[in-house]
């Protein structure tokens, strides 16, 4: 049924909380978008991370998207705009990382920043032991013990979608929880 819909009515069904036609715009997309965001990125983890981030807004902002006519372009624009959002964090890290290393080069007591970060270190895991047990488990793997999504997936019998979607949501999850700048910090350790 949902197969011979047009993209409007697809987002029209989406807004009224219909699954099967949110599954059915995964469907038809999905993959153009993969393919769209590797040939940006260079990376394939990176750009199901996209994808996986785009739809999920998409489902989670469900009710206040507002789709013009060409609802391709608008998934093909929030895609650039993750990628672009991506680029500033990385851009916020490297700024992060140069004030840290003149910060060091002026004298400070590596004392005081070797607390700090312990400090920064024990709210961190704080946060993430709050975390549901499989997705703290699934983002562990991902961030501690820098598995790819796939290996993530064969390792606890999971899909690579799922692994996604556990990674993306705990990233949330923590940057609600720690703000930004420790987010930022956590993200790109």
């Amino acid at each position: 049924m949902y197969s011979k819909l047009t993209d409007l009515d697809l987002a029209q069904l989406i807004r009224e909380d219909d699954r099967g036609a949110y599954t059915e715009l995964y469907n038809r997309y999905a993959l153009l978008l993969l393919n769209h965001a590797y040939n940006k990125t260079q990376d394939r983890d990176e750009a199901k991370d996209i994808v996986q981030e785009v739809f999920t807004t998409i489902w989670g902002k469900r009710k206040e998207l507002v789709f013009s006519k060409n609802l391709s372009g608008f998934l093909y624009t929030s895609v650039r705009n993750v990628i672009l959002n991506q680029i500033a964090r990385q851009g916020v890290q490297q700024k992060y990382l140069d004030s840290m290393r003149h910060f060091a080069a002026q004298g400070v007591p590596i004392v005081d920043q070797a607390i700090r970060e312990k400090e920064l270190a024990i709210l961190i895991e704080s946060e993430i032991e709050r975390l549901s047990p499989k997705m703290r488990e699934v983002f562990e793997l991902s961030r501690k013990e820098h598995l790819s999504h796939q290996e993530i997936a064969i390792r606890l019998g999971l899909s690579e979608q799922t692994v996604s979607k556990h990674i993306t949501n705990a990233l949330k999850i923590l940057r609600d929880k720690l703000g930004l700048l420790v987010y930022l910090l956590f993200l790109f350790r």
